[in-house]
C-alpha cells in the first residue's frame, strides 16, 4: 500500500516560479525512479522530468533549462523547482515513482494530480 500526495501547485505570472513537491508513504522497500508528467485538457500526458536512484536526470525539450528535478530518498520525497515559467506550463502536473512494496511487487504510482497555472 503506498500513497503519493502532491503539493505547490498554485497560479504565477509567466516569469515566476514555483516549487512542487511528492512524498511517498506506506510500505516501502524501495523506491527506483521518480518523474513528473503533465496533462492539459485533450492533450496526452507527458513526461517533463524523471530522476533515477542514482541521481541521473532528464527532461523534456519543453522545460530543458527552466525545470530542475531533485529528491530526497531519506524524506521519499521528489521535487520540481520550476523557473521562468510560460503559460503553456499550464496543466495539471502528477508525479510517478516506481516503487517495490514487497518482495514481490514492483509498480508504478501515482500522485493526486496539482494544477499549476500560469497567466498574467
Amino acid at each position: 500500500q503506498v500513497q503519493l500526495v502532491e503539493s505547490g501547485g498554485g497560479l504565477v505570472q509567466p516569469g515566476g516560479s514555483l516549487r512542487l513537491s511528492c512524498a511517498a508513504s506506506g510500505t516501502l522497500f524501495r523506491i527506483y525512479d521518480m518523474a513528473w508528467y503533465r496533462q492539459v485538457p485533450g492533450k496526452q500526458r507527458e513526461l517533463v522530468a524523471r530522476i533515477t536512484s542514482g541521481g541521473y536526470t532528464n527532461y523534456a525539450d519543453s522545460v530543458k533549462g527552466r525545470f530542475t528535478i531533485n529528491r530526497d530518498n531519506a524524506k521519499n520525497t521528489v521535487y520540481l523547482q520550476m523557473s521562468n515559467l510560460k503559460p503553456e506550463d499550464t496543466a495539471v502536473y502528477y508525479c510517478n515513482m516506481q516503487v517495490r512494496s514487497s518482495w514481490a511487487d514492483q509498480r508504478e504510482y501515482w500522485g493526486q494530480g496539482t494544477q499549476v497555472t500560469v497567466s498574467s
